[in-house]
């Protein structure tokens, strides 16, 4: 549908004082604290991990040396999005000289659309990230207790009904620092930024900032900061829509991924058959991730 002078009385009319409701300030690209970017050249993106070797065992004298097999753990697949919106003006507002302020008040609130409907999709990533029906490459869940290894164990990148506190945080720092890789070797893994709501920013701060441990009478310091386990700080994700849950970010690589296939594009043209003008923004793009090791998640306690 095109924008029409009957959806636009009021502009018609002189003595009008102000327009608004279009130009509220927005939140930032808060996808930047959780994903590496990278472009696209494909329809789709596939990255595979691979699982390097086992400990080496102990050669008895005169015995043959034992041999290991390299082999692909699991693959992940990024399937693009086309994320696109668009708006016409009628040829009649267009001679009736509406078409300059209506063109740059509404590629305005067009641009404004896209940028908010990314930031959705990047948070949707971690607000699925405990459900079963969103699993990864190794058919996993982004948060799950049970990411099987090539070894026949498992790595666990989640805590169960565990709000933020100093013991839950801590209890993660230590689950990080005991991950392997595929066949069971410890890989040195440690936890970089705090994402939380809005509603856990103020916790987050005490945690983290503060000199002394929270909420206790004891004179003790607070080990999380004095230690600088959380190196990256914290940062709030207005996006996400559970008040409880919690996540980190982690040092190890190939993991929150987002592929850019096609940059946001603005267009217009005129349509022969109407007169109206039409605008268009598009981008095509996808939010994922390779390795779930590179983040770390509690669902909260209630």
């Amino acid at each position: 549908m095109a924008i029409s002078r009957a959806q636009l009385l009021k502009e018609l009319l002189p003595g009008l004082n102000a327009l608004f409701g279009l130009e509220y300030k927005q939140y930032g690209e808060e996808h930047k604290e959780i994903y590496e970017t990278e472009t696209s050249e494909r329809s789709f993106e596939e990255e595979t991990k691979l699982s390097g070797f086992s400990a080496a065992p102990v050669k008895p004298e005169g015995q043959a040396i034992a041999y290991d097999n390299a082999q692909e753990a699991w693959t992940a697949r990024y399937n693009h999005e086309t994320i696109a919106l668009g708006f016409a003006i009628t040829e009649e507002a267009v001679e009736d000289n509406l078409y300059d302020s209506l063109s740059k008040r509404y590629t305005k609130a067009l641009a404004r659309a896209m940028a908010y409907t990314k930031q959705v999709k990047a948070a949707s990533v971690l607000n699925n990230g405990f459900a079963a029906a969103y699993t990864g490459g190794d058919g996993q869940p982004l948060f799950s207790a049970s990411h099987p290894l090539v070894s026949g164990g498992t790595n666990s990148n989640r805590l169960t009904a565990s709000d933020l506190n100093e013991t839950s945080l801590e209890a993660a720092v230590i689950q990080i620092a005991g991950w392997t890789d595929e066949r069971g070797l410890l890989i040195a893994a440690k936890p970089d930024k705090l994402i939380v709501p809005p509603a856990l920013m103020f916790v987050a701060k005490r945690l983290l900032d503060t000199e002394l441990r929270v909420g206790t009478t004891d004179n003790d310091i607070n080990a999380l900061k004095a230690m600088g386990s959380i190196p990256g700080g914290y940062t709030v994700n207005h996006f996400l829509t559970d008040t409880n849950a919690w996540f980190l970010t982690t040092d190890v690589p190939n993991g929150m991924k987002h592929f850019v296939r096609t940059p946001l594009q603005n267009s217009m043209d005129g349509d022969f058959d109407t007169g109206n003008v039409r605008y268009k923004s598009r981008e095509r793009y996808s939010f994922g991730w390779s390795d779930p090791l590179g983040m770390f998640g509690s669902p909260g306690a209630s």
